[in-house]
């Protein structure tokens, strides 16, 4: 931050610079009048235009290195904001993407994150602009009193209003980034579930949705444009009023004698000059309008409350691997007791979807339950780093996306650990030979060039190679055929052996070379083997159905 400090406070000199040197310009010209014109010497005037030709080389280098310092600025500015969401997004502890979809939190890091950043190339400019007004005044001060008292009492109520004209853009502005961000969330979500869409044909009621979403982002980019439009154009007319006032009241001096005729040249140059430094104050006011509600949704992610606290307790080492739950209660889980001995591979059955998605949120501690408690060898998940709580108990979504890149990078997610094993317990080698290049083949974005069956294996995969003490995968073979599933089954018994492995399924074929399965229907646990259980009517009805 010091550094980019620098640039800041480098920038608003050398623009401040750029702003006295233009202001300079009409008052060497008055004086060219006077002292070289008016006394018909060309020595004089080879002097005064010499130092007229330095003024503009000094402000001209003084706006090029502004310009690049303050845009440099404005860049690292956006660049901090963006890590800093990405770096919240991404904490373990959570929370940040509670009320966002995806593609608003894109947004919020690519478009948000411009417009905050882009207020530091303004301000140096506003900064200049008030070195410039400054600047105006003084001189006009030392020609006439009347004129340097009217910019230095008239600037200040302007610049006022044009910040009371800001608000109704800066109100719009943010409507408008919030209404983006959710035609692009909506856009993301859509795209990401499109096979399914088609599939249960509602690409119409889709649509429809992202039509509404679309329309409302369109009317309010519309009122922002309106809002930007009466903004500039109230405060190009202030400006005008303003300017003509600073001329008349010159031109009246000059007519009376007060003035000379440089000097009358010099107070009109310097009253045009002036639209300069407040057209930079109408830029500069509709930028800080536009970052400040930019602004606003950057730090609502910011400061969102986590989900989860960071604990302080370690696990033993080394890890068993053993799984209890004391009476949990979360959401459609009611007072859950059970063990799940170290290296044991048991299987677990809900009644309901919601039983299974309160289980895994517990299990992966994206939420610490109501009450009671999840525990790991002895220890609570809620009193550990939820980081060091995942490293040791992983949770492999139904859902979980693929990255772009190969198969194998996929499954390796850089790690060092020999991922054969878990390659062909998953049934990814016989997707490699499938692909053009094996498992080199490169993944487009998301692994949409894989068909779900494959995409299945490949994820399983990569859960298999982390080789965690604690496994849990939910529905890993939902999309791939009933030997692929058999042979699957007898890999993860097989490359798990002797790891504790939890497989929150329906999968007949999954299920069956588990050590036990556990039946959860929210308030009560059952237990048996899966052999046992096929008698079982709700058993067979949540299984075998």
């Amino acid at each position: 931050m010091s550094g980019q400090k620098r640039f800041l406070v480098g920038s608003s000199l050398l623009a401040s610079g750029h702003q006295a040197g233009e202001a300079l310009v009409p008052v060497l010209i008055g004086v060219v009048i006077d002292q070289a014109v008016a006394g018909g010497s060309v020595g004089d005037l080879a002097i005064w235009l010499g130092a007229l030709a330095a003024t503009f080389a000094a402000l001209s280098s003084c706006y090029r290195f502004a310009v690049r310092a303050s845009e440099r600025a404005a860049e690292q500015s956006a660049h901090d904001i963006r890590t800093e969401l990405s770096r919240r997004v991404l904490d373990p502890r959570g929370g940040a993407e509670a009320g966002h979809l995806p593609g608003a939190l894109v947004s919020i890091a690519t478009e948000d994150a411009r417009r905050v950043g882009a207020i530091a190339s303004a301000v140096p400019f506003g900064v200049s602009a008030l070195a410039g007004v400054a600047v105006t005044a003084v001189v006009l001060l030392r020609m006439s009193v009347p004129l340097g008292l009217l910019i230095l009492l008239g600037a200040p109520p302007l610049l006022w209003l044009i910040h009371l004209v800001g608000k109704p853009l800066e109100r719009r502005s943010g409507l408008e980034q919030q209404r983006a961000a959710d035609a692009s969330g909506i856009a993301a979500d859509l795209v990401g579930g499109l096979r399914i869409l088609k599939g249960i044909g509602a690409e119409s009621a889709a649509i429809a949705r992202y039509h509404r979403t679309s329309r409302d982002s369109l009317d309010a980019s519309v009122r922002s444009a309106s809002a930007r439009a009466w903004h500039n154009g109230a405060i190009l007319a202030m400006n005008g009023v303003f300017i003509a006032v600073v001329a008349l009241v010159g031109g009246r001096l000059a007519a009376g004698g007060a003035l000379s005729v440089g000097e009358l040249v010099s107070a009109v140059g310097l009253a045009q000059f002036l639209l300069g430094p407040l057209s930079i104050f109408t830029m500069v006011n509709a930028r800080l309008a536009q970052g400040r509600a930019s602004a606003a949704r950057v730090a609502a992610v910011l400061a969102a409350p986590h989900a989860v606290a960071a604990g302080t307790e370690r696990l033993p080492e080394p890890v068993r691997g053993r799984v209890r739950f004391c009476g949990v209660s979360h959401a459609a889980l009611t007072g859950a007791d059970f063990d799940i001995a170290a290296g044991e591979l048991v299987g677990v059955v809900t009644t309901s979807p919601a039983t299974a998605t309160a289980l895994l949120e517990c299990l992966s501690r994206d939420v610490d339950p109501a009450s009671g408690s999840v525990e790991l060898d002895g220890v609570a998940l809620s009193c550990l780093d939820p980081a060091e709580a995942r490293g040791a108990l992983l949770v492999a979504a139904h859902d979980a996306d693929l990255f772009e890149g190969s198969v194998l990078d996929n499954v390796r997610c850089e790690s060092e650990r020999d991922s054969a094993p878990a390659i062909r317990a998953a049934g990814v080698d016989e997707v490699a030979r499938a692909l053009p290049d094996g498992l080199d083949t490169a993944l487009t974005e998301r692994g949409h060039s894989l068909s779900g069956g494959q995409r299945q294996r490949v994820a399983l995969a990569r859960a298999l190679a982390a080789d965690p003490p604690v496994l849990v995968v939910h529905d890993p073979t939902t999309a791939v055929d009933a030997v692929t599933e058999a042979r699957i089954a007898a890999g993860i018994r097989e490359v798990r052996r002797s790891r504790t492995t939890v497989l929150v399924t329906t999968s007949p074929a999954l299920l069956a070379v588990t050590d036990r399965v556990l039946v959860l229907d929210g308030t009560s646990v059952r237990q048996g083997h899966h052999s046992e259980l096929v008698d079982d009517e709700n058993y067979r009805t949540a299984v075998l159905a």
